[in-house]
């Protein structure tokens, strides 16, 4: 029986060996079926990686789920590890594995083939150094090969493989090798993806995968492990101006105050000079802390917390940054997206931002072009549909500190988050700043909001009158406007119709016009309450998200949710336009009620049931509300 000393000797050599080796992370990418997962699976299996109990679970599963014959091993069992997958024989999540051989270590990501996953081959990709393209020799480029090197190429991505597979199925043929490869090569190049490695092999019987092929003696080039243990993947980040987003503020006790984060790019000494960004603030790192002990210096990649010689304003979201080589400042920049999300991404609608560790309110003010992954041709486009790719204009709240994706990706890209729902629907590379960001200060007024309301005699707020048409809401603003006329107070109404007849009428009513009718509308409430005013807006508002885009652009408690609450079939009998009847013949499309959903209000300030009360005792009800609130 082995020494536990020994063992234990043995395991830290082994360690200690891996630590030396050079990591390089790589994901396989490509179409559906185009055999990604029997492709890794050959990598581990002839690279002699495998143990022993995953030797005996691959021969479980192969006889269970495999798809390759009796007696076979299906390699791809050993990346599919989810029990979907293996039933429906393809790849939902991103799965990692790590290898090594001789040479290198690798981290490999197997990703997704199906058009419904795109997002999660869009995660892979995020971390990689190179990409592995499958080809399926039998059907050439596809869509979603072109769609997934449209996505190496936005990522920055500077090795592409790609990996012609199934040449058994087609007899081993040159021509069909050289056939796609030159049209892969020629597609790559309108990318900007140069250098492409084509290597073709078979992942099933193990052609050019680990060992030459006896089968191709027309192909001299290296095999796929060959290619990949030999791949130039020197680090640029050590060569990038210094970058560390501020994570945390480390302060266990009075007499320490640091902050936390892993450098995103070059290098820093204790006692070079940089910058707090977006602030500007400037000082000197005076210590370099790790949960090892100080440090005289520290590179990209690196975990450490920087105390700073001076007691300079620093919160998480900052970027502290070499002071000599800072990055950009702006609230307005243009880039790439590429949309994750089930329902569109529509201009003017907000989303929350997430660059490093920076958050941001953001929205797309101009979607300039959306692409065709095909063709690569630039068309217009009023929204982006999952998986679609665009470049776009965005605004956020607040300046924040990046760096163009191309020079640097930690500081460069970007995820967008639905504000409802929490969810990631979109990624983005930052191409440059806009213009108009570091040209356009705000100028301020002597005579501010508090003079004018002061004037005025009242406390400016928003009444948002929200529900379906014909709940009666244009008709309780009016009788509150009167009464509030009536008290000498100063009001202004924004009614859906009457600004469709001037500020919003070049608008329609696709998802798309709405979210861009509101925006426009809580911008004008906005400058009305910087005015002094009781604004009244009437609206449908459909969705929740733009009326708590119209609630943020407030100050607390100037904006006040007023939903009017009809049954549809009340607002259909009543019908005063004739709306629902055109909607229901078909001749009204993206109907409100009908063909369009209405989003009802969570919390609302107010809540009136318009199907029991007659709109004068509404309206009796809204003007109480504003008594009680101070507003008159």
């Amino acid at each position: 029986m082995p020494d536990r000393h020994d063992a234990a000797a043995t395991v830290d050599a082994c360690l200690r060996e891996q630590e030396g080796k050079e990591l390089l992370r790589f994901l396989t990418c490509g179409s559906v079926d185009d055999g990604k997962s029997t492709l890794i699976g050959r990598l581990l299996y002839d690279s002699k990686r495998l143990c022993e109990d995953h030797l005996a679970s691959l021969e479980r599963d192969s006889r269970r789920y495999g798809t390759t014959g009796t007696g076979q091993l299906d390699l791809a069992l050993l990346v599919d590890g989810l029990a979907a997958e293996r039933e429906q024989g393809i790849t939902i999540d991103v799965a990692h594995r790590f290898f090594t051989t001789s040479r290198r270590a690798f981290i490999v990501a197997d990703t997704p083939g199906h058009e419904q996953y795109t997002r999660n081959m869009a995660t892979g990709a995020s971390t990689a150094d190179a990409a592995v393209l499958l080809v399926d020799a039998r059907k050439g480029l596809l869509t979603q090969t072109r769609r997934h090197s449209h996505i190496v190429a936005m990522l920055g991505i500077r090795h592409v493989v790609l990996a012609v597979n199934k040449m058994d199925a087609v007899g081993w043929d040159e021509a069909v090798f050289a056939r796609i490869a030159a049209q892969y090569r020629e597609f790559a190049a309108r990318l900007g993806i140069s250098g492409v490695d084509c290597i073709p092999l078979s992942a099933l019987t193990g052609d050019n995968v680990v060992t030459a092929s006896a089968a191709m003696g027309w192909y001299r080039g290296p095999t796929l492990l060959g290619r990949l243990e030999t791949m130039e993947i020197a680090s640029d980040a050590l060569r990038r101006p210094f970058r560390m987003p501020v994570q945390w503020v480390n302060r266990p006790d009075q007499d320490f105050r640091g902050f936390s984060g892993t450098i995103a790019g070059g290098t820093i000494r204790v006692g070079d000079p940089v910058a707090i960004l977006p602030g500007a603030r400037t000082t000197t790192v005076s210590r370099i802390v790790t949960m090892d002990g100080d440090l005289d210096s520290a590179v990209a990649h690196q975990a450490v917390t920087l105390v700073l010689a001076d007691e300079v304003d620093v919160s998480r979201g900052d970027v502290v940054a070499a002071m000599e080589a800072r990055p950009e400042v702006a609230d307005q920049f243009a880039a790439h997206i590429l949309w994750m999300g089930e329902q569109p991404l529509l201009p003017g609608r907000l989303y929350v931002l997430r660059l490093g560790t920076a958050t941001a309110g953001a929205q797309v003010t101009e979607l300039k072009h959306a692409v065709n992954v095909n063709s690569l041709e630039h068309s217009a486009a009023r929204q982006l549909g999952l998986n679609e790719i665009g470049l776009c204009n965005l605004a956020l709240d607040r300046p924040v500190a990046f760096d163009p994706y191309r020079e640097n990706p930690q500081t460069g890209g970007f995820i967008l988050i639905d504000r409802m729902t929490n969810a990631t629907v979109g990624c983005g590379m930052i191409g440059f700043p806009l213009r108009r960001a570091s040209n356009i200060h705000w100028q301020r007024m002597r005579v501010d909001k508090a003079a004018r309301a002061a004037v005025n005699g009242q406390k400016p707020c928003v009444l948002w009158f929200t529900g379906l048409s014909g709940a009666g809401k244009s008709t309780v603003a009016d009788l509150v406007e009167q009464e509030l006329h009536r008290r000498g107070r100063r009001t202004m109404s924004l009614d859906g119709d009457n600004v469709r007849h001037g500020l919003n009428k070049d608008l329609g009513f696709t998802n798309a016009d709405r979210v861009e009718n509101i925006r426009r509308v809580a911008e004008v409430a906005k400058l009305m309450t910087e005015a002094g005013l009781i604004v009244l807006a009437s609206f449908i508002s459909p969705f929740r998200n733009e009326r708590r885009m119209a609630r943020d652009l407030m100050e607390d408690g100037e904006f006040l949710e007023i939903f009017v609450d009809a049954p549809l079939e009340v607002c259909e009998a009543r019908d005063p336009k004739g709306l629902y009847r055109k909607a229901r013949s078909g001749r009204l499309p993206n109907f409100t009620g009908i063909d369009s959903p209405y989003e009802p209000p969570e919390a609302p300030e107010l809540h009136l049931h318009a199907g029991d009360h007659t709109p004068q005792e509404l309206a009796t009800r809204v003007v109480a509300m504003l008594e009680t609130r101070g507003v008159i």
